[in-house]
């Protein structure tokens, strides 16, 4: 367990800062998106890593990985627009945004651990191309909720699959040897 929480730090990091340079190149235009659209963009992202796990010839020269950080990306995007809300003009400095985004990852981390402790890491044994189907089925269940107007009779909520979502596609890096260069 210790060897994943270090693999996981080394994925997120490179993943922040991703992020962090994006805001202070585009600043956080993200934050009027409304969720379906986040939602969308996570769509695109997994479908395109599906294709890319599945074509046998590629018209672009990338890998999924781009993909997967993007999933995860816009997954905590998702997650700070559900605690914060939809804005009209951006609202957030740099600082700030990371600090949600450190949140988020610090609750979606924890919620990795008691998982896998409970999982005994089955992941490990998992093929990628599963987790991509796996974080796809949750895109399609967060689109049902959001359909739904975000009611549910017994099943866990939208933040609960976006973290699920961040964690699968953090294996999936793992699995693929990314973060450990």
């Amino acid at each position: 367990m210790k060897n994943t929480s270090k693999e996981y730090d080394g994925v997120i990091t490179i993943c922040r800062t991703l992020f962090v340079n994006k805001m202070k190149d585009y600043g956080c235009a993200w934050r009027i998106l409304r969720l379906p659209s986040l939602t969308d963009q996570i769509y695109i992202k997994a479908q395109r890593t599906r294709g890319l796990q599945e074509n046998e010839v590629r018209k672009i020269d990338e890998d999924e990985t781009g993909e997967f950080i993007g999933i995860i990306n816009y997954s905590i995007m998702a997650l700070i627009q559900l605690e914060l809300g939809v804005v009209e003009q951006p609202d957030l400095e740099v600082t700030h945004a990371t600090q949600l985004y450190d949140a988020k990852i610090e609750l979606t981390k924890k919620l990795m651990e008691d998982k896998n402790h409970d999982y005994g890491e089955a992941w490990r044994e998992m093929r990628v191309s599963s987790l991509t189907d796996l974080i796809l089925q949750k895109l399609l269940r967060v689109k049902q909720i959001e359909d739904n107007k975000g009611k549910t009779l017994v099943s866990e909520g939208i933040d609960a699959n976006y973290q699920d979502m961040i964690n699968y596609a953090v294996f999936a890096l793992i699995l693929m040897g990314f973060g450990n260069k």
